[in-house]
């Protein structure tokens, strides 16, 4: 597990961050960070996902598990974004968890 590249988290939300601050017509990550509603759109797309993802996980289908959890991990960073949290904080925070 060490040697996995996890550098793909690192992309995608450079990829978010990109597009928060050079809007791109028709990306859906700029409909999510302009949407009328504001934060709350986003706050809907992680809800939905996290139950998708509770759903794939009580009916035990691993390619499902791994699908709807990569769209609860996209929205999240989306929603750090939007608030400025950057992945270096979150890390930071679970290293404390660690202690």
């Amino acid at each position: 597990m060490a040697d996995t590249d996890l550098s793909i988290f690192d992309e995608l939300y450079g990829i978010i961050q990109d597009r928060k601050e050079n809007p791109v017509q028709n990306s859906y990550v700029c409909s999510l960070l302009d949407h009328r509603k504001g934060i709350d759109k986003i706050l809907e797309k992680v809800g939905e996902e996290a139950i998708e993802t509770i759903l794939a996980v009580k009916g035990n289908n691993r390619e499902e598990i791994i699908y709807e959890s990569s769209d609860l991990l996209f929205h999240l960073m989306v929603m750090f974004v939007a608030k400025g949290i950057s992945l270096e904080e979150i890390a930071t925070e679970l290293k404390k968890r660690r202690k």
